[in-house]
């Protein structure tokens, strides 16, 4: 009987003890998820802000050619109204 009763004393605490150290565990990984995904947001948002600015950069020439292109058929139709 007392056989019986210290190992089961003992699995109590044997499952204790592995509930603690499983926990954690889980803690550590939760930590380590969270600052991947921290870091991958912070990637991603670079990244968008990169295509946003080219995007930007890119139209803004586009729109200056179209202007010029406007300035130089209005001068043409200019010249050829005088005539």
């Amino acid at each position: 009987m007392r056989k019986t009763i210290l190992a089961v004393a003992f699995m109590l605490a044997a499952m204790v003890s592995c509930q603690d150290k499983t926990k954690d565990k889980i803690e550590d990984a939760k930590e380590a998820v969270g600052a991947e995904v921290e870091q991958k947001v912070d990637t991603v948002t670079k990244k968008v802000e990169t295509a946003i600015d080219s995007t930007q950069s890119k139209t803004g020439k586009i729109l200056e050619k179209g202007a010029e292109k406007m300035d130089e058929a209005a001068n043409k139709l200019k010249e050829a109204a005088k005539k």
